[in-house]
C-alpha cells in the first residue's frame, strides 16, 4: 500500500500523461516548440497558479513580487524623464533598460515561444532558466532535483548559483543612469534580498544566512571587478564602491585558500581588477560548498572590530561612507543568522543606530560611526 497522500508509480505516470495532454491545450501556441525557447508565464501558471500553498507560486509572483512589475516601471513618467536625459528613444526598447526590467525584449525572436510577453517583466524563465529545455521533464514524478537541473532548470538552492542569477541586475548599474539622479545605485546582498522577497519557494534544508551573505559579497566583487575591467561600467565613478566591497571581503579574513585577495591593493588597476575577478569567484564557489555555521559569531565580532579604521584620517569621507554602507548590511545579516537566544538585545538596538548613521552618504560622519560601531562590538559580548 502506498503511504498517505502518495500514488503508486503507475498511477503517477498516468497523471503525468494527463498533465501533458492538458498542457497541449493550455500552451496550444507553444506545442511542438523545440528546446531552447523561452516560454511565457502561462507555461507555468496552469500548475503553479492554484490557491493551495504548494501550488500558488505564480499567484505570489504576480500579486506580490516587484519582479512582475519590472516592465511597468519603464512606462512611468520617471522612466520617460530618465530616457530623455540620456537621449534614449524609448525605455521600452533600449537594452540599457530592458536587460533588467524586461529581459524577454533582449532575446532573439527566434528563441521566443509565442506566449512569451515583454510585459511580464522578470518572469519565470528569467530566474529558472530557458523554459523549453526543462518544462516537460520537470514534472516527472521520478525526477530528483538533480535530474531537473541536469535537464536545464537553473540551480537555485546552491548560494553560488543563486547569486549568479541575481547579481548582474542587482549590483551593476550603468553610472549614467545614476548620474541623472533618478536611478538608485544598487548594492547586492544575497541573504537580505532573498529574505525580503515574497516567498514562492520552499528553502532547502541547511540554508545558512551567513553563508548566503558571504557568497553573495564575493560574487558581487567578481561582478563589479569584471564589469570595470571590460568597460561595461566606467571605473572612475564606481571605484569607491568597489574599494568598499573589496575592503569588506578582505576584513572577513575568509579566503578559502585564495590568499591573493587578502593582500590586494585598493586600486582599480587592470591587474588588480583581473585578480579580484578570478579569485573572488573561486572564493564564492568554495564558500558555497563549505561553511561552518560556528564561524558566524566570530565573523560578526571580527567585522565589528574594524571600528578604529573609521577614525583614520587618511581615508576620504566618501570612501568611509561606502565602507559603512556595506559593513552595516553585513552586521545585520550575520546577527540575524545567529540563533535568536544568542542575539544580544543591546546589539540589535545599536545596529538600528548604525543604520541611521549611514542613511546619507553626504552627511556621514566617520568618527561618530566609529564610536557607535565600537559600542556595538562591546554589546556583542565575549
Amino acid at each position: 500500500m502506498p503511504g498517505k497522500n502518495k500514488l503508486p508509480r503507475h498511477a503517477a505516470r498516468l497523471l503525468l500523461g494527463a498533465f501533458l495532454a492538458s498542457a497541449d491545450s493550455v500552451f496550444a501556441q507553444d506545442v511542438g516548440a523545440p528546446a531552447g525557447l523561452v516560454f511565457g508565464t502561462t507555461a507555468c501558471s496552469s500548475c503553479h497558479g492554484k490557491a493551495d500553498e504548494r501550488s500558488r507560486q505564480y499567484i505570489v509572483w504576480s500579486q506580490h513580487d516587484a519582479h512582475s512589475r519590472a516592465y511597468a516601471t519603464l512606462t512611468t513618467a520617471r522612466a520617460a524623464r530618465m530616457a530623455e536625459a540620456l537621449k534614449i528613444a524609448s525605455p521600452l526598447a533600449d537594452a540599457r533598460c530592458t536587460s533588467c526590467h524586461a529581459p524577454v525584449q533582449t532575446v532573439a525572436p527566434a528563441l521566443l515561444a509565442p506566449t512569451a510577453r515583454i510585459v511580464e517583466g522578470v518572469a519565470c524563465a528569467s530566474c529558472h532558466g530557458v523554459t523549453g529545455d526543462w518544462l516537460r521533464s520537470h514534472t516527472r514524478p521520478d525526477f530528483t532535483h538533480e535530474d531537473r537541473v541536469a535537464s536545464g532548470m537553473r540551480e537555485l538552492r546552491d548560494p553560488y548559483h543563486r547569486a549568479n542569477a541575481c547579481v548582474a541586475c542587482h549590483q551593476i548599474t550603468e553610472p549614467a543612469l545614476v548620474a541623472v539622479g533618478r536611478h538608485p545605485a544598487l548594492l547586492f546582498e544575497l541573504d537580505g534580498q532573498t529574505r525580503s522577497a515574497p516567498r514562492h519557494w520552499r528553502e532547502a534544508a541547511g540554508y545558512d544566512g551567513a553563508q548566503a551573505w558571504y557568497v553573495g559579497q564575493a560574487v558581487a566583487l567578481r561582478e563589479m571587478s569584471a564589469a570595470m575591467q571590460d568597460g561595461r561600467i566606467d571605473a572612475a565613478p564606481e571605484t569607491p564602491r568597489w574599494q568598499a566591497l573589496l575592503w569588506l571581503v578582505q576584513r572577513t579574513g575568509l579566503d578559502y585558500d585564495s590568499p591573493q585577495l587578502a593582500g590586494l591593493p585598493l586600486t582599480a588597476t587592470p591587474s588588480t581588477l583581473a585578480t579580484a575577478t578570478a579569485f573572488s569567484d573561486r572564493v564564492a564557489q568554495r564558500a558555497a560548498k563549505t561553511w561552518a555555521p560556528a564561524q558566524t559569531k566570530a565573523l560578526l565580532a571580527k567585522l565589528a572590530a574594524t571600528h578604529p579604521e573609521f577614525s583614520a584620517a587618511d581615508v576620504p569621507q566618501p570612501a568611509q561612507a561606502c565602507r559603512a554602507d556595506r559593513l552595516v548590511l553585513a552586521l545585520d545579516r550575520l546577527l540575524a543568522a545567529q540563533p535568536a537566544a544568542e542575539r544580544p538585545a543591546a546589539a540589535s538596538a545599536r545596529l538600528d543606530e548604525l543604520f541611521r548613521l549611514v542613511q546619507s552618504q553626504q552627511d556621514f560622519v566617520p568618527v561618530k560611526f566609529a564610536r557607535t560601531l565600537a559600542a556595538f562590538a562591546r554589546d556583542l559580548g565575549p
